[in-house]
């Protein structure tokens, strides 16, 4: 469907650069570990709070093997890359961004984004992301706080979003930070 979110395996080089092949595989077999957790697959729709907007899109996937869920089975790793897989993809959707790079330590983001054509990182944005596993839209909201907080933090004078991913409500909270 034209409202999905896109297949998390297609968040890679060429259309996102700064994913390789294997990031986009081991973020998109987190994202189903986390997912199994609390929803069945395949499909699961998210309520997304972007901006101001409020939209639901659906996002496909599968089911992770018994080896997926034991390689995964650190469930802060796993909530952490699964949250960047789901970002992106939420980035790439609401916003018509993609991944350009990994963020330098210090500069209060985790990726920079940008349109598909930008040249270089001069014209990025920075994106910090987090996940939640069990908590409620309280705790999204929090967590978003923090993260926000740590954006306007960082070595960087680039503009920045900051996204929360709550896979137990299948809710993801994105938001310009103002004040960068």
């Amino acid at each position: 469907m034209s409202d999905d979110l896109p297949e998390l395996r297609t968040i890679k080089y060429p259309r996102h650069p700064g994913i390789s092949f294997g990031v986009c595989e081991a973020f998109s077999e987190a994202a189903e570990v986390c997912l199994a957790r609390h929803h069945k697959p395949p499909r699961t729709v998210f309520s997304i709070q972007c901006c101001g907007d409020t939209s639901k899109r659906g996002l496909t996937w599968k089911s992770p093997n018994q080896t997926a869920q034991r390689a995964w089975n650190n469930r802060d790793d796993a909530t952490r890359d699964a949250a960047y897989i789901i970002s992106l993809a939420v980035v790439e959707k609401e916003l018509d961004l993609v991944a350009l790079s990994r963020a330098e330590t210090r500069t209060g983001a985790d990726y920079y984004v940008g349109t598909p054509d930008a040249a270089d990182l001069e014209e990025a944005f920075r994106l910090e992301v987090s996940g939640v596993d069990q908590g409620d839209v309280a705790v999204i909201k929090k967590r978003h706080r923090e993260k926000e907080r740590q954006v306007l933090q960082g070595d960087s004078s680039l503009p920045a979003y900051a996204s929360v991913v709550g896979f137990r409500d299948a809710s993801v909270l994105l938001s310009l930070v103002q004040g960068t």
